[in-house]
């Protein structure tokens, strides 16, 4: 099946493949030198330069109908009009007499809210990436009636010269609203694309009345649904996959009045360490089928070494959720029952769990906080404290306040019960005499988060960060409970609590138009 893509401006193409099965795009992609097999039939490629998402080079279009809506400044940097006419037309001179790969999908299980997205692909393993990971229509009529909503043009191959183009290197994402078009130029990786699809969920569905989430979700038994938010290193992947619990879907998500929907239909999974024994579900999930990203493969048995990080620590495999076996399939759940915050505090004096209310629920969710530890990045040399807004930061192109209002909102209508658990340090600080908390117990935290155990316990009030720390937790020593307690020295607790606290301060102060409430309900002096 191909497609004129005129309507597009791109002409004097090659062949234009459209909705090609995996196995063919397999094919193409081994012919045309992009890749190889692994040994279990995944097909493994390098991107290059690029190895990850480039925040500096992604911009929004300026446009006199979006302007007063978008949170202008490092993450949405404004570009003319002009600036990604005149890139466009490169690009689309760049694709005359070349191949295309045309996939047409949906973003969000809910078909109430869903786009349609068509991505237009240079190379047939970015094709094979996204068909796995969007949503792919059931039968035939799907495909031929799709009209999209929003157009991604994918070309890694084509690189802007930051002189010429106003941009700031040879890559550029660029998202113009008002044409429902995302062109990314210069970078192979394949998460530009998956998250350029996030952005414009973020965008379109609040307008809507759907709050957009950067977390992930699964579903009990008796059909009650929780949310894990979290940044990188948090637990959140580990703690979200249960065995008694159906995965809905690991990254995002929306919530409307009738619960919440997988805005995806795969999976993109960090592979660095990757082991059968502690995450069984990813390993057997890449197979003939999954993308790999940058892992290294031994070029005469095809073995994949997921512990050798020589191309990069953010190694991936992108899949669709149908590799999984305790999955959801349709992508849709209940109201969550339960939110849970996770933070991975290297401080070591953030309560292990403790129970939100509305505010603070709000607080903490635009906070986005955690900690990144000594050699993780580079530059880094001891713990500091990040913040990434409502835990996606890169991808929200409106305020923070309008997502946290959203989020107030279904708190309010739905009662979900929210709670901060905290998978970081006790005893001390990262390196300074603390220990991590050991996995069991926190998964018997959150286990009580899911099943109300902490719905009628006593609290007591933490007065430094503000918070609800319940005495007790089946399955945890009551002493684990209270990080004061569990310092040596009372009064070095009392000094990294009170300098942590202050750093989430300091970083509330650039969100002026949150409501006063939502700001008292932080962490005190």
């Amino acid at each position: 099946m191909t497609k004129n893509l005129e309507y597009l401006g791109i002409i004097g193409t090659n062949n234009v493949y459209c909705n090609l099965s995996p196995a063919v795009l397999v094919e193409h992609a081994i012919r045309r030198g992009e890749g190889v097999l692994s040994e279990t039939g995944a097909l493994v490629v390098k991107t290059g330069k690029y190895t990850g998402r480039s925040p500096k080079d992604r911009f929004v279009v300026d446009q006199p109908s979006i302007h007063d809506e978008i949170a202008w400044g490092s993450v949405n940097m404004p570009i003319s009009e002009e600036k990604f006419d005149r890139i466009y037309a490169k690009m689309r001179a760049y694709l005359q007499g070349r191949d295309l790969y045309v996939f047409d999908g949906f973003a969000g299980a809910d078909k109430t809210y869903r786009q349609q997205i068509r991505v237009v692909n240079e190379l047939a393993s970015q094709n094979l990436f996204i068909h796995q990971l969007l949503i792919r229509p059931s039968d035939k009529d799907g495909i031929e009636n799709h009209k999209p909503d929003f157009t991604i043009i994918a070309v890694p191959g084509f690189k802007c010269i930051p002189e010429e183009d106003g941009v700031n290197s040879e890559a550029a994402i660029i998202i113009n609203f008002e044409k429902g078009l995302v062109i990314i130029a210069g970078s192979q990786y394949a998460g530009e694309i998956k998250k350029s699809v996030f952005s414009v969920m973020n965008y379109v569905l609040p307008k809507k009345g759907v709050f957009p989430m950067h977390c992930s979700a699964n579903i009990g038994k008796e059909g009650d649904s929780a949310l894990f938010f979290g940044l990188s290193g948090t637990g959140k992947t580990t703690l979200s996959a249960d065995p008694d619990r159906k995965l809905i879907g690991d990254d995002e998500h929306g919530w409307n009045d009738a619960g919440i929907f997988n805005i995806e239909g795969g999976c993109y999974a960090k592979c660095i360490n990757l082991s059968k024994e502690h995450e069984p579900d990813i390993w057997n999930a890449i197979k003939f089928g999954a993308l790999v990203e940058n892992v290294v493969v031994d070029e005469d048995t095809r073995v994949l070494d997921f512990d050798d990080g020589r191309y990069t620590e953010n190694t991936r495999v992108g899949y669709p959720v149908d590799f999984i076996s305790n999955v959801e399939l349709s992508g849709v759940g209940s109201h969550p029952k339960t939110v849970i915050f996770l933070t991975a505090d290297a401080f070591g004096v953030l309560p292990p769990v403790s129970k939100l209310n509305r505010e603070a629920a709000m607080y903490h969710y635009v906070s986005g906080y955690t900690a990144k530890l000594a050699g993780t990045e580079r530059g880094v040399t001891k713990p500091e404290a990040t913040f990434s807004t409502c835990f996606g930061e890169p991808f929200l192109p409106l305020p923070a306040a309008r997502y946290a209002q959203l989020l107030g909102e279904k708190i309010d209508t739905y009662g979900s019960n929210v709670y901060l658990v905290n998978t970081g340090w006790s005893g001390g600080a990262y390196g300074k005499g603390g220990s991590r908390i050991k996995l069991p117990l926190t998964r018997a935290m959150v286990s009580a988060c899911l099943d109300g155990s902490l719905e009628n316990v006593e609290y007591e009030h933490d007065p430094i960060f503000n918070l609800e720390v319940p005495k007790t937790c089946p399955g945890v020593p009551d002493e684990i409970l209270s990080p004061r307690k569990m310092w040596e020295d009372e009064a070095k607790y009392e000094k990294a609590a009170k300098k942590l606290a202050k750093k989430f301060r300091e970083n509330f102060e650039k969100y002026t138009n949150m409501p006063k409430e939502v700001v008292d309900a932080g962490p005190k002096e």
